[in-house]
């Protein structure tokens, strides 16, 4: 089986859509696509993974699922001090790199700064939806495995970064907080996972691909930076 982790085009935040760019790069994405041989589209509600995947839905005459849960990430904590509520991809390096629960694949769920708020609740929805979604085509959860009877499916499902890395998480058993702080996708860049059984009805996931955005490089469009931090620190407070 093989999943398509798709990220939406460069977004308009404010609307909830593309930008100009946005929807150029997803024009690029669905010509990669129609190639892809993908059986089953899963959509988030959000609007700009919709239109993002509108796109590609219109030029192969297809439809999608929504599914809820694939919204992005909704989980957030409480920011020390101002009490603001932050994504649990805003953590600073100084903290997280220190933090050695965070680093562990079970034991994030105990970081002081994450228990304040709902990162892990959110992240068993998810973990919730993710099975349920691969029980539909026979693959079973138990335990860091999953078992039954293996397929040659591909599915596709467009959403966002945060939820992304949320569900590489749960099928590899992998700490979200590192995947969240030290890993990026760009905007409509494609994540390809497949399974693999060794022993027969006994899967697991491997990544062979994360966020490829071949398709928009090679069409001479620069790689999207939304979401991602400046490779070099600037001090803006400074007067030039």
């Amino acid at each position: 089986m093989k999943i398509l982790l798709i990220r939406h085009g460069d977004p308009d935040y404010e609307h909830d859509t593309l930008t100009e760019q946005g929807w150029v790069e997803a024009e690029l994405l669905a010509r990669r696509l129609q190639s892809a041989a993908i059986d089953d589209f899963y959509l988030s509600p959000l609007g700009r993974a919709q239109d993002t995947a509108g796109v590609t839905l219109k030029a192969l005459g297809r439809t999608g699922e929504t599914l809820p849960w694939l919204r992005e990430f909704w989980g957030g904590f409480d920011e020390p001090y101002t009490g603001m509520r932050r994504c649990p991809w805003n953590l600073m390096p100084q903290y997280w790199t220190a933090q050695e629960k965070l680093l562990h694949p079970t034991q994030w769920r105990e970081d002081g700064l994450l228990r304040t708020g709902d990162v892990a609740e959110v992240y068993d929805e998810t973990a919730v939806g993710v099975d349920e979604l691969l029980a539909r085509y026979g693959l079973i959860r138990q335990g860091n495995l999953y078992k039954g009877e293996n397929n040659h499916k591909t599915i596709a499902l467009f959403c966002h970064f945060g939820i992304s890395m949320a569900i590489l998480s749960h099928l590899m058993m992998i700490s979200p907080a590192v995947l969240w702080q030290a890993f990026f996708t760009p905007t409509a860049s494609v994540t390809t996972l497949v399974t693999e059984e060794r022993t027969k009805g006994k899967i697991i996931f491997r990544c062979c691909g994360l966020g490829d955005a071949s398709h928009l490089e090679g069409q001479g469009r620069v790689m999207g930076r939304s979401g991602l931090m400046r490779e070099c620190f600037e001090d803006d407070t400074i007067e030039r």
